[in-house]
């Protein structure tokens, strides 16, 4: 276990990690991040001639947890880039709601746009300018106590995609008080900004930059999450 998260896949120029809730991904100079963090370590375990590079293809919100892959070299970072672009990469997330989600699996299609000068997205009309399509499949895992635990595939890769689609159907993410969830989630923080939604990045699929061979990494709940979600029910 490292400061703060844990690599879960180390081959050559890629790199994944699991990011811990309240963390952002990336973060201007002078402030704590992930990327701060993985720097920092591979300087002293490595002590490379120079700044370590780490290329960042693709990021979670700060409240969320779970899988972030990175690029070690430029050339890595680029492919990997690329196969987000291409969507080819396999994503798939946990997520715990407010209210009993109905039916038990199915596709949420939205046209979602990110809100000008804020750090927030909002669902808006087919035909409005600044839309864009917002497409994601559930499954429902296991529904106690009014809370729904869903597995997600994003299709597509908007700002606060997950959180804008469930909280427009009226199920906001636990936690996610920024997009109306009225129920706490995770131990509580002095500094809201670092606290906890019940959103996890649960498993990553992509090509090795490389090696070309397909890679999957799945990242383990933070201890806070329900331990049942771990052995769900055979689909």
């Amino acid at each position: 276990m490292e400061p703060g998260f844990q690599i879960l896949y180390e081959d050559g120029p890629c790199l994944v990690v699991s990011k811990p809730p309240g963390l952002p991904t990336q973060a201007p100079p002078g402030i704590d991040s992930l990327e701060v963090r993985i720097k920092a370590l591979l300087l002293q375990r490595d002590r490379p001639p120079g700044k370590p590079y780490l290329g960042v293809p693709h990021r979670l919100d700060r409240p969320a947890s779970g899988v972030i892959v990175f690029g070690r070299n430029t050339r890595a970072a680029r492919r990997l880039s690329r196969q987000f672009e291409r969507r080819t990469i396999k994503k798939l997330y946990w997520a715990g709601v407010e209210g009993v989600v109905s039916p038990a699996c199915g596709t949420w299609e939205d046209y979602v746009r990110k809100v000008p000068g804020e750090a927030r997205a909002e669902v808006v009309a087919a035909d409005h300018p600044e839309g864009r399509i917002a497409r994601l499949h559930y499954r429902v895992m296991l529904v106690e106590e009014d809370v729904t635990w869903l597995e997600i595939q994003l299709l597509t890769g908007r700002t606060h995609q997950i959180r804008i689609q469930a909280a427009s159907r009226g199920h906001p993410v636990l936690g996610d008080w920024q997009y109306g969830a009225t129920r706490g989630f995770g131990p509580p923080c002095d500094d809201p900004r670092q606290q906890a939604i019940a959103l996890h990045a649960r498993s990553i699929e992509f090509i090795h930059p490389v090696t070309k061979q397909p890679v999957y990494v799945e990242a383990p709940t933070p201890d806070f999450w329900p331990e049942r979600l771990n052995s769900p029910p055979a689909w």
